[in-house]
């Protein structure tokens, strides 16, 4: 079982940043993917970002290229969402996943693990 907490969201006005933390525990040893999704009211579920464990690759959607960044900390079992340049429609509920497998994916259902999920708000 693997735990996932979020931490780090909040307001901020447009053109501002936030980072995002994602703790893991529990059984995370091995590859595994871990991915950034968020939901604003009212909106479906959609991918930010993803990293793989074990060599660093990312994907990101083409609505957050350029502004945000994924990286990890193997050693803390930590991974963040840096969000610079953020803009009103970023707002959203974000949640990190975790996925057992080796393919990076923006899938939901691929995920095996979800956080709680934290509160973004950009302001214009």
């Amino acid at each position: 079982q693997v735990h996932l907490a979020e931490s780090g969201g909040g307001m901020v006005q447009a053109g501002g940043s936030l980072r995002l933390s994602c703790a893991a525990s529990g059984r995370t040893f091995g590859a595994y993917v871990m991915g950034w999704f968020r939901q604003a009211p009212g909106k479906e579920r959609e991918f930010v970002a993803a990293v793989r464990k074990n060599d660093g690759f990312t994907l990101y959607a083409d609505s957050v290229k350029g502004r945000f960044t994924i990286s990890r900390d193997d050693a803390k079992n930590t991974f963040y969402l840096q969000m610079n340049s953020l803009k009103p429609e970023d707002t959203a509920v974000y949640y990190c996943a975790l996925d057992a497998g080796s393919v990076v994916t923006g899938t939901p259902y691929r995920y095996d693990y979800w956080g709680q999920g934290t509160q973004v708000t950009v302001s214009s």
